[in-house]
């Protein structure tokens, strides 16, 4: 054991003179060589990096995941659209508004010739968000399918993105 007299600093060291411990705490962030870890400050500095990172990239994926929904209803209601076809060349008219798109998936009375089901099953008939698509035909044998979106609000116009229509005339 050696002891070391620097100005008003008096040292007892057995690993070396004082100006090396000094140089051994600056390369080491002040820990011994040998000790394993990181400090607080460097983890908290971690954890601050990773949530600026997560809140700048969550809108970029909850938007993706908006626009998904989007695409999954618009493609949903094209193969409603088709179950409806198939449905009106067999029964020769769409569904009624009274029995909506279940006449897809259950025969009803008003669809004798009901050869169906159209649609594989009932989930099929909700929509990205948990609802019921909705639907409507008139005396002249149109009809619209569309969902309510995200907002589960029905707007003045259903938008073509969650929306479809077909207009049918006899021309002859």
């Amino acid at each position: 054991m050696q002891w070391y007299w620097f100005g008003d600093i008096m040292s007892v060291d057995a690993k070396g003179t004082l100006a090396q411990q000094r140089a051994r705490n600056i390369r080491y962030g002040g820990r011994r060589p040998g000790m394993a870890g990181y400090t607080l400050l460097e983890l908290l500095v971690v954890m601050g990096i990773l949530a600026a990172l997560t809140a700048m990239a969550t809108p970029q994926v909850m938007g993706y995941f908006g626009k998904a929904k989007t695409q999954s209803a618009q493609l949903q209601i094209e193969n409603i659209n088709t179950a409806l076809e198939m449905y009106y060349v067999e029964n020769g008219s769409y569904p009624s508004s009274s029995a909506g798109l279940k006449a897809l998936v259950e025969a009803t009375p008003e669809a004798p010739r009901w050869n169906g089901p159209y649609l594989k099953n009932a989930k099929t008939l909700l929509d990205p968000w948990g609802r019921p698509y909705q639907y409507s035909v008139s005396e002249q044998g149109e009809y619209n399918v569309y969902s309510l979106g995200p907002t589960g609000k029905r707007t003045s116009k259903p938008t073509s993105a969650t929306s479809a229509s077909r207009n049918w005339s006899d021309n002859g």
